[in-house]
């Protein structure tokens, strides 16, 4: 049994703007080889990763859209006209902004910012004025072509592709930069679940287990994106909010913990009891760790996705759990929180260095309690690393 420690882990020294030129690097290499000359990209994540710029109000708004132009040389953003001044503050140069909508910014001194409402009425319009700037007689790939045909139009190219796998795909494999956050934030994450376990007691609730891991997500300069610190029975309810609920002798916490830091997220699970645990209990959890630990042992360049799944769910049920249904035992994690591949059934992508992958093998049983190990890695030339660095086993608290 693992043994309770704390401390919020120092940030890595990584400089976003560089991060960000690397990354659009990646995409103009990408785009050599693509079968078209440019690229719009039009997912929140998409755009972050060809721009550098990251948006509030993106993450607030349903019908927030923006839109990134990239080419060989060259690289525009498409946005609402209250994102324009955040965008050029975060790096996005001014003349490489193009706003749409409505918005009022004055000004101390000469800006062109303080023009950004009413240029464009709205996205596809401002698309066509960022694709005619990138210049004619360009083929385009379109990130989100199949859900919007009318992007079709706005990129000014009639048989423009849809380049959503293409997307995907690049921003899979992860430079070393990327790599540096997402195991930060997985590591805030872990030491939020061990601020939990060093305040917990007989009657503890819920709430209180959840505000010491957000509390140190926070230290550490991240954002809570989710906080499941559910205890007994409520620890079966998956994605659950915590409540009053009091955690008694005998019952299990079930901690399923993701935050963003700089844009990346983390995603991982713990599993406690208060007091000894009885048969059931360690016997379940031994299983679902072996289930994660042959996940781990298997990874390697050239694996595949249902693999990593087939030797997960094999694992759990030859260590003694049956019943054991899952859809996943997994997926890709970067700037989304879930990312392809996703570890299933006739998943065949193969795995390569630089992919950074969630595994997870939880276990949920109404009425009896819920359990899961979860932890975020990282596909080496030769196998993976973790990125946390605590122990896995079953947590006990005094009771």
């Amino acid at each position: 049994m693992s043994t309770v420690m704390s401390a919020v882990p120092p940030a890595p020294d990584v400089d976003l703007r560089r991060l960000a030129s690397e990354r659009v690097a990646r995409l103009r290499g990408a785009l050599a080889e693509a079968p078209f000359d440019a690229v719009v990209l039009t997912t929140p994540e998409s755009v972050l990763y060809a721009t550098g710029y990251r948006s509030v109000a993106g993450a607030l708004f349903r019908a927030h859209r923006m839109a990134a132009v990239v080419t060989g040389d060259d690289c525009w953003l498409v946005c609402p006209a209250a994102d324009t001044a955040p965008a050029v503050d975060g790096g996005v140069p001014e003349d490489r902004v193009v706003p749409f909508g409505r918005f009022y910014f004055e000004s101390s001194g000469p800006t062109p910012l303080t023009g950004a409402a009413d240029r464009h009425p709205d996205l596809y319009a401002a698309l066509a004025t960022a694709t005619r700037a990138a210049g004619a007689g360009l083929r385009y790939g379109v990130e989100g072509l199949d859900g919007d045909p009318a992007l079709r139009e706005a990129a000014g190219d009639p048989a423009a592709a849809d380049a959503t796998g293409w997307a995907s795909l690049v921003r899979g494999v992860k430079l070393p930069g990327e790599v540096a956050l997402l195991r930060h934030a997985a590591r805030l994450a872990e030491a939020g679940v061990h601020a939990a376990l060093e305040i917990a007691v007989a009657g503890v609730t819920e709430h209180e287990l959840a505000r010491a891991v957000a509390a140190t997500m926070v230290a550490g300069g991240a954002e809570p994106r989710f906080v499941v610190a559910t205890t007994g029975p409520r620890s079966a309810l998956a994605d659950a909010h915590p409540t009053d609920r009091r955690w008694r002798p005998g019952e299990l916490a079930r901690f399923d913990i993701g935050c963003l830091y700089a844009g990346y997220w983390s995603d991982i699970g713990r599993t406690a009891v208060l007091g000894a645990p009885d048969a059931r209990q360690a016997g379940h959890y031994a299983a679902i760790l072996a289930g994660l630990d042959e996940q781990v042992a298997l990874t390697r360049p050239g694996v595949t996705a249902s693999e990593v799944f087939d030797v997960a769910m094999r694992t759990v049920r030859r260590e003694g759990v049956t019943p054991y249904r899952r859809q996943h035992c997994g997926h890709g994690i970067g700037l989304a929180v879930y990312e392809p591949p996703i570890v299933s059934p006739g998943v065949e992508t193969a795995l390569e260095p630089g992919m950074t992958f969630c595994f997870e093998t939880p276990y949920y049983n109404l009425g009896w309690g819920g359990m899961m190990v979860e932890d975020t890695l990282v596909v080496t030339g030769d196998g993976a690393e973790l990125f946390t660095r605590s122990p896995r086993e079953l947590t006990v608290v005094p009771a």
